[in-house]
């Protein structure tokens, strides 16, 4: 198998060719995705027939995988969430965010299929951590070092949204105690590069826990719209069947939601990480 990859912008984003995700990987190959995905953040590959057995099998290569605590799963495949417009409410994912900061180690990436599309819309954009805290300058770098702030699941899943049913209600609050508010490092350094990152999104930052609440709100708002800078993103236009790999510990996206009424479904498989530092 000869992989080849194409850059697609300065700051991440390559497109993957020579390979088949639904087959039987060498480490050789494994290695090869590993180092590229540490060089380019986020790999796209096109025109991939792979099932959601496959997909969570090619997932797990890189690690134990999440089950989302809020949305739903295929059944036998239980690792595969799945993002159904007919089915779930996508609004927290028209929002720039990494997945599930929310616990104690946010995920070491995820992979992502497009299983039905829109006939136009609908695209994905992926901005790089690393690009964001390089483009800062270094007296803010250096005010941000040591910072932490709190990451909380209810801000892009509130009550309102996802507990409209007494079934649903007694489950979310099952979820609220189990995931409390987790405290994660504002600048965070990628355990295998040792790349320093921006490490906050608008989809789970709260607050910054050194600050009074005006200037964290006044630096927070900042940091959201430098880290969505168009310099720092790649945007993808999805075909049917794509796949989508990214390092989450050191990236946010965006899901354009600009299709409505138009069906559109996802299926994701989330790795597990480790604890910021």
């Amino acid at each position: 198998m000869s992989l080849s990859f194409t850059r697609l912008s300065p700051a991440l984003g390559a497109i993957v060719s020579g390979i088949d995700l639904a087959g039987t990987l060498s480490a050789a190959v494994q290695q090869q995705l590993s180092d590229a995905l540490l060089e380019h953040q986020v790999l796209f590959f096109r025109q991939q027939e792979i099932s959601p057995q496959q997909q969570r099998d090619f997932a797990a290569r890189f690690g134990d995988l999440h089950i989302h605590p809020l949305y739903p799963n295929i059944d036998e495949v239980p690792q595969i969430m799945v993002l159904d417009t007919a089915r779930n409410d996508l609004r927290d994912n028209a929002i720039w965010h990494t997945d599930v900061t929310f616990i104690e180690t946010p995920p070491l990436g995820s992979v992502l299929v497009a299983r039905k599309l829109p006939a136009y819309g609908g695209d994905t954009l992926w901005a790089s951590g690393t690009a964001a805290y390089d483009g800062l300058s270094p007296r803010l770098q250096q005010l941000l070092d040591g910072l932490t702030a709190t990451h909380d699941f209810t801000k892009s899943f509130p009550l309102e949204r996802f507990a409209n049913t007494p079934e649903a209600l007694l489950h979310y609050e099952a979820t609220r105690r189990s995931t409390p508010p987790v405290v994660h490092p504002v600048i965070r350094r990628h355990p295998v590069s040792g790349r320093k990152a921006l490490f906050v999104c608008d989809g789970f930052t709260t607050h910054i826990n050194e600050l009074p609440p005006q200037e964290s709100d006044a630096l927070l708002r900042f940091l959201f719209s430098h880290f969505a800078k168009p310099e720092y993103s790649v945007r993808w236009r999805w075909q049917e069947g794509d796949v989508a790999f990214w390092d989450n510990r050191i990236t946010q996206h965006y899901a354009v939601d600009d299709y409505r009424p138009a069906h559109r479904i996802m299926h994701r498989a989330t790795i597990l990480g480790d604890k910021p530092f």
